[in-house]
């Protein structure tokens, strides 16, 4: 997630224009009612949608680590500073490493503390059920329009007709290896879940550190144990879940670390400590540019993935400058410098112009061939991040394991 190159200031949006005159700031509720159908400011004449007040100075993030970079780490990607430059909206950005932290933080100060979060599919449904996040009105900004047709109305932040924010990029979570230790090539998350395979790997195997891991056992067992009938990685049965855990517990003595960080698993992987296990496509990109060798692949059975979206507390403190954020998150330029920084699709394929010849240091012709942009056969074999609830959402009705249990079962299985 870290990469930049200096950035020309984008092009002014309609939402983040010059700011209205004076008066209060609207509150996160009347938004969320202007979203329904409430009532809103006058339409221009340039643009049929209303538009968001003047900002209150900062805006305060929950974020995955790259999601909000100012040069500090590659000088070539810098998306804050422009935007502070034309919005007067400071960002204070706090990483987090997991999903189940991120909605801790936003719950924090009664959701007052953070005006947003970039959630990704498993944390979104609990923000929205829990009351955490607000409903907000996408014809706002301007290049919804052009977010890929499959995230407009994705159920992981639609509920009930309603948008709880607008995506911001979406990819998955590859199997990488050190190809000067691991020989030959893996093409099969064999490597890291089979007995036999991963032998020579004992102690030097990573996995995710989060509960939500469960469900990349669950897909190799999809392929690999078909007896199961799993159909969804995510909505497990009891005896699914049982399995699944079981997996896990049987490599656990293979583990050499648990990563939730993604610093500490490009630490671990420099020192030879791990060699292979799942990732991020910022980790790669850092460890190659730092002349680690790595490379990552989609194995044989799949890979989970992430989708993820920009939401507003419902007890903002600075809910304009969010809104800003959240228009400026989807423009073209960002986009692209975004997706080639961290090594993700935009959710908004404007940005492949620019991604295919190249926006910074990290800059791979062909982008979004590469990335199967506009591919919808590649990107509906992820099995993206959600929520797990007892409701299977299937005939199966209330039996599959709610997202709680994982919790419990994954430290188990860590011991």
């Amino acid at each position: 997630m870290h990469r930049h190159r200096s950035l020309a200031l984008l092009p002014a949006l309609a939402i983040i224009a010059a700011a209205c005159g004076g008066g209060s700031s609207p509150s996160p509720t009347a938004l969320a009612s202007a979203a329904s159908g409430g009532p809103s400011a006058e339409p221009s004449a340039a643009a049929a949608a209303p538009t968001v007040g003047p900002g209150e100075g900062q805006v305060n993030l929950i974020i995955w680590g790259g999601y909000a970079e100012d040069g500090t780490n590659v000088p070539e990607y810098d998306w804050v500073h422009p935007f502070e430059t034309q919005t007067g909206c400071k960002v204070n950005a706090k990483p987090a490493d997991t999903s189940d932290e991120m909605v801790t933080l936003m719950r924090q100060g009664g959701g007052t503390v953070y005006d947003g979060v970039s959630a990704s599919g498993d944390a979104t449904l609990r923000l929205i059920g829990n009351g955490d996040v607000a409903a907000i009105d996408p014809s706002i900004f301007p290049d919804f329009a052009d977010v890929a047709p499959f995230l407009q109305n994705a159920p992981h932040y639609v509920v009930g007709g309603k948008h709880y924010g607008v995506p911001h990029g979406w990819g998955g979570n590859s199997l990488m290896y050190r190809t000067d230790l691991v020989t030959p090539a893996p093409t099969s998350w064999d490597v890291v879940f089979d007995p036999t395979t991963s032998a020579p790997y004992k102690g030097k195997i990573t996995d995710y550190d989060s509960p939500i891991y469960i469900a990349d056992a669950a897909l190799y067992l999809k392929a690999h144990s078909p007896d199961l009938n799993i159909t969804d990685p995510y909505e497990l049965t009891q005896a699914q879940f049982d399995a699944a855990v079981a997996l896990l517990k049987a490599q656990h003595a293979s583990v050499g670390d648990y990563w939730s960080a993604y610093a500490k698993e490009i630490d671990n992987f420099t020192s030879k400590a791990v060699v292979v296990g799942t990732t991020w496509p910022y980790q790669v990109n850092t460890l190659q540019g730092s002349g680690v060798p790595v490379k990552s692949v989609v194995p044989s059975e799949g890979m989970t993935g992430w989708a993820d979206t920009w939401m507003m507390s419902a007890h903002a403190k600075h809910p304009n400058c969010m809104l800003k954020w959240m228009g400026w998150m989807l423009t073209p330029k960002v986009q692209a410098e975004v997706a080639e920084s961290f090594g993700e699709s935009p959710a908004n394929p404007k940005a492949c112009p620019l991604l295919d010849t190249g926006v910074g240091a990290y800059k791979l012709a062909n982008f979004c061939t590469a990335y199967h942009v506009n591919d919808p056969a590649y990107y509906s074999t992820i099995a993206f991040w959600k929520t797990p609830q007892a409701d299977c959402g299937d005939s199966r009705g209330q039996t599959c394991v709610d997202y709680s249990v994982w919790t419990q079962k994954w430290t188990e299985i860590k011991g």
